[in-house]
């Protein structure tokens, strides 16, 4: 199945507002763009579960000298209102080196919020 071109956006806007929000150090931001019950696999850690958890996870990252993560979609597809991504991670360091690098896939689940809004 694919996706349509609208929640594709929708997720490539999510993406770029993470990359943003971590450039700028805004954990609760980034935690933010997770449901309240939302799971984080980072590498060599434990699964997080929650915006609280998956705040410090990123704030751990920043810590350790984690200064940007550049993501790249590698496979995207869908079905009902359940999207997933597939993509390659780079976590650089502030002067640009490459700090580490793999593998991620979000499993996005479209919500009915309040009103006529939605949050993948």
């Amino acid at each position: 199945m694919s996706i349509s071109m609208e929640v594709m956006n929708e997720i490539r806007a999510a993406d770029d507002a993470l990359a943003k929000a971590y450039h700028n150090g805004d954990t609760a931001g980034l935690a933010a763009l997770y449901t309240k019950d939302g799971e984080f696999m980072a590498p060599n850690t434990d699964m997080v579960k929650g915006r609280s958890a998956i705040e410090k996870q990123f704030q751990a990252f920043m810590d350790m000298g984690v200064k940007e993560i550049k993501l790249e979609t590698t496979e995207l597809d869908g079905f009902g209102n359940t999207a997933f991504e597939i993509g390659n991670y780079i976590l650089e360091d502030a002067a640009g080196k490459m700090l580490d690098k793999g593998n991620y896939m979000v499993i996005w689940k479209k919500k009915q919020t309040s009103g006529s809004c939605t949050e993948i």
